[in-house]
């Protein structure tokens, strides 16, 4: 079995599982935030039990819609913060305490190698990094976990993306997720797990692989997910003394395909509006003028991300009529990025840096966009309408393209910026 089909086996008590397969799995940890937590809440009244079924198992992180931008915001914060002092859940992370949540989530060592991790956001994939299946589920869905602890799944069948070579300078992970998407298209892998492997991946920072991980949905993927190496174990035991089982797909694993990649040659990708599989390498762009400039977001909000936009950024001003925002993922990284004087840098070239918050990713309260107007973004989707006027336009690209392209005022390769 592959480490997909081994998790699901294990979860559900089974010596063995294959695609199509329906199973019931005990899940290790389950999470919420301030836009799904309230309806799963109301679910989870409405089917009349008192107790969760774990309340050390389930994580609250208020993230969206922070700080509260309106009155119906700040009952639905009060109404998550009530519940998790009824329900005595400790994990709960309210506003300035916490960040964005799949940053948080690995970040306070509740993702660990071999768990299976449900989310009520559809980024949760994103946790699949660490080598955990993690997958996105709906309000009512989690209204059951917290009843039930369980979860029914139909085993995916799984797509190994191997990958090799180095990346250029200024060429990153979020490039090849974004170069993946765009040769697979929004619905090259409905339901099925994606598998990264290859010494590129190998090679991967945890924050290149958590970007990566992040951004399988956007083909329609239930889970990505990257086997446990040295890389991954340093990692979670330094945020957890949990204990945990990793789990590696075995050497004669099935999988519906294989695909292999090379990177060596791979340039910096834009995902041009309106959609995200609308991929195209930076060469190919014709000048695009923009307005705005957005780092921050679950894909691209880490100090990896920061460290390497402020590298160009350095000493440079950003281009009049352009504004740029700038949004660490977690406090952690907030304040990891003050004490290395990243944000007096971007202060310094012109940009709006904010304290942890989803904001502008999902047109919540910052950053939105007039009609027209043209931002250029690390976040994860580009749909009419995602960050504001749906006659608004967002391109997609790594953290240093978004820095490079806020500096010159249009979209711009990072890499003609060297000195």
């Amino acid at each position: 079995m592959n480490i997909t089909e081994k998790i699901l086996a294990k979860t559900s008590g089974k010596k063995e599982v294959s695609p199509e397969e329906i199973v019931e799995a005990k899940v290790d940890m389950a999470m919420m935030h301030d836009l799904t937590g309230p309806l799963t809440v109301e679910s989870f009244q409405k089917i009349g039990v008192k107790k969760v079924w774990n309340n050390k198992r389930i994580v609250i992180i208020l993230d969206h819609q922070v700080p509260a931008e309106s009155v119906r915001s700040a009952e639905l914060h009060e109404m998550m913060r009530n519940f998790a002092k009824e329900q005595q859940i400790d994990n709960f992370y309210d506003v300035g305490k916490g960040g964005i949540c799949h940053q948080v989530m690995p970040e306070k060592g509740y993702v660990r190698p071999g768990n299976l991790i449900v989310g009520a956001d559809s980024h949760t994939c994103t946790y699949g990094a660490l080598g955990a299946f993690a997958t996105g589920i709906g309000s009512t869905e989690m209204a059951a976990v917290l009843t039930t602890g369980t979860l029914w799944f139909k085993v995916p069948s799984v797509i190994k993306i191997s990958i090799a070579g180095s990346f250029q300078k200024f060429v990153t992970p979020k490039d090849l997720i974004l170069h993946i998407i765009g040769q697979m298209k929004a619905d090259g892998a409905i339901y099925k797990g994606v598998e990264f492997a290859g010494p590129t991946v190998r090679n991967m920072s945890v924050d290149g692989r958590l970007t990566m991980c992040n951004m399988v949905v956007e083909m329609g993927a239930k889970n990505g997910i990257i086997e446990p190496d040295e890389t991954t174990l340093n990692y979670v035991k330094s945020r957890t003394n949990e204990p945990f089982n990793s789990v590696k797909s075995d050497s004669d694993a099935t999988y519906e395909d294989v695909l292999n990649l090379d990177i060596t040659d791979l340039e910096p990708q834009v995902s041009c509006s309106p959609s995200v599989d609308n991929v195209k390498p930076i060469s190919e762009l014709e000048e695009v003028s923009i307005d705005q400039a957005f780092l921050g977001s679950c894909t691209n909000g880490r100090l990896e991300d920061l460290r390497l936009a402020a590298e160009v950024m350095k000493g440079r001003k950003i281009k009049e009529g352009v504004r740029m925002i700038v949004i660490p993922a977690s406090q952690e990284v907030y304040h990891q990025a003050l004490r290395e004087e990243l944000f007096e840098i971007f202060a310094k070239a012109g940009a709006y840096v904010s304290s942890s918050t989803c904001g502008p990713c999902l047109g919540g309260h910052m950053g939105l966009l007039a009609p027209g107007e043209i931002c250029i973004s690390a976040s994860n989707r580009n749909f009419i309408g995602r960050m504001g006027s749906p006659k608004a336009h967002v391109y997609l690209a790594s953290p240093i393209t978004v820095a490079a392209s806020a500096l010159t005022g249009k979209i711009t390769d990072p890499r003609s910026l060297e000195d």
